[in-house]
């Protein structure tokens, strides 16, 4: 799970389909396209909604997405379209760039709809967000679980 900062949606994401899947065989994790937040814990905000909701995302700590998470992970969810171009520019080959989608395809198909941020928005803004990526994630989910 990406987005810029990996204190909003992407702690977000991360925990939501944690959730969702067996961990001992599905590993979850998030990363941001920048280095701003490196070490920090999620945005307090993505923190309380996810409390809200039966899902601790304590103990995430932002960190930048790096060129060897191509390596590491078989899919890499974007929350927008700058988050993906930012991404798409470090994968070596098509096979990697074959692995970035926009979280948001798997509830909207080919629409390319974006996560917005919330950072700005309010508290409101983190619930929207958390009810869009808990919808994606459950599509996600019981696909990645059908593989189990």
């Amino acid at each position: 799970m990406v987005c810029l900062g990996n204190i909003c949606r992407s702690p977000l994401a991360h925990g939501i389909l944690e959730s969702k899947v067996e961990e001992s065989k599905i590993f979850v994790d998030s990363a941001g396209t920048s280095g701003y937040h490196a070490g920090e814990l999620p945005d307090s905000r993505s923190i309380a909604v996810a409390k809200k909701n039966n899902i601790d995302i304590t103990n995430q700590r932002s960190r930048k997405f790096v060129s060897d998470d191509f390596d590491n992970f078989d899919l890499i969810y974007v929350m927008d379209e700058s988050n993906y171009h930012n991404v798409i520019s470090l994968a070596k080959n098509k096979e990697q760039r074959d692995k970035v989608h926009l979280i948001l395809n798997e509830l909207y198909p080919f629409e390319n709809k974006e996560v917005p941020d919330p950072y700005y928005g309010g508290k409101s803004g983190f619930d929207n967000v958390f009810e869009m990526l808990d919808k994606s994630c459950e599509i996600i989910a019981s696909k990645l679980n059908t593989y189990e």
